[in-house]
């Protein structure tokens, strides 16, 4: 499959990943072949990019973390959640804590796969699937960090709840500053006898910054709890992820290009060096350009090296037709050639 701009995708495409919808059930199944109304409305509910299946690449499959089990529980408990909070009402911790066991669960099993967040959003869903990205990359860089199980699931708890304070501030007053945001995020989940103090304490500092001009109340480096400077690269990423830069969204390379200047200054050092060494620079299904001016699809990744995956050519004939036949370049092993442009 390959990974498209909405204005790419025509009428006859085939889905090639399920779309979920606020409450975690399916929206549109994987598969589905997809008409002009259902593009209209992916459209207007804010999908910018999907995945669609493309005969040429029906063997590369975006590299995943959690299952789509997982994936539906998380994202139901997180809408439960949130409208609990915003009527005022206590939320249902055992259900959050069975999710996060089964996040878990995956999470370590599949610890080697390369960081590609891959789900596709829609306006209403967008904040769920930026808890649960969060949460994965959280869950990661705790193992690499060489946690036990009992704090990494503090960790997991704390980082899919982190912006917890940010409905009920919305709703009061129509925008969620850090620093207010925070201070409820941590009074909702302190009230929370079943969570530790810490679960609390990462809704707290988030937005703190390692060199002390964060929020809510400036910090400096290890005066910020470990799970939080953890949460702050893992929330900054998907955060970059979803900015606009010239009409469109951020790259994951424009986005770890902006991590690493922000390396010993809002972010800590040395979990950004973490960071870098599991997230999929250049997912599989993007089309690129490479230095040699050919294009192409990413269709493997190495561990350890996220800027040299494997890309498949797209090989033409004269006429300007795609070839059945097709080469593979693994830029691992061609250290002369580079991915020039991620293309549309």
């Amino acid at each position: 499959m390959r990974y498209v701009d909405m204005e790419a995708v025509e009428p006859g495409h085939l889905l090639g990943k399920t779309i979920y919808a606020l409450n975690g059930t399916v929206l549109l199944s994987s598969g589905i072949q997809l008409t002009v109304y259902m593009i209209s409305t992916l459209k207007r509910i804010g999908v910018t990019s999907l995945y669609i299946k493309d005969a040429e690449f029906d063997d590369v499959e975006p590299e995943e973390i959690l299952s789509d089990e997982t994936k539906r529980s998380i994202i139901r408990n997180m809408s439960e959640t949130t409208d609990a909070i915003r009527s005022g009402k206590d939320f249902n911790s055992r259900a959050i804590s069975v999710s996060i066991d089964d996040l878990l669960e995956d999470v370590i099993r599949n610890k080697e796969v390369l960081i590609q967040l891959n789900d596709i959003r829609t306006r209403d869903n967008a904040g769920f699937i930026h808890a649960m990205n969060v949460c994965i990359i959280a869950t990661l860089l705790g193992i690499n960090s060489n946690l036990n199980q009992i704090q990494l699931k503090e960790l997991a708890i704390g980082s899919l709840l982190h912006d917890v304070g940010k409905p009920l501030m919305e709703q009061q007053e129509g925008e969620s500053e850090p620093d207010r945001h925070t201070w409820r995020g941590f009074e909702i989940l302190k009230a929370k006898r079943e969570f530790s103090l810490l679960i609390a304490h990462v809704a707290l500092q988030h937005h703190e910054h390692v060199d002390g001009t964060g929020e809510p109340r400036q910090l400096v480096g290890d005066q910020i709890h470990l799970y939080s400077r953890i949460v702050a690269v893992a929330n900054t990423y998907d955060n970059l992820l979803q900015q606009e830069t010239g009409g469109r969204r951020m790259l994951p390379h424009e986005a770890c290009e902006r991590m690493l200047s922000m390396s010993g200054k809002e972010l800590d050092r040395e979990i950004l060096v973490q960071f870098m060494r599991v997230v999929s620079i250049y997912p599989n299904g993007v089309s690129v350009k490479l230095s040699t001016r050919e294009h192409g699809v990413v269709v493997g990744q190495h561990r350890g090296l996220p800027g040299r995956p494997i890309v498949r050519l797209l090989e033409r004939e004269r006429d300007g037709e795609e070839s059945i036949e097709s080469r593979e370049v693994d830029l691992a092993k061609e250290n002369t050639v580079f991915i020039e442009q991620v293309l549309g």
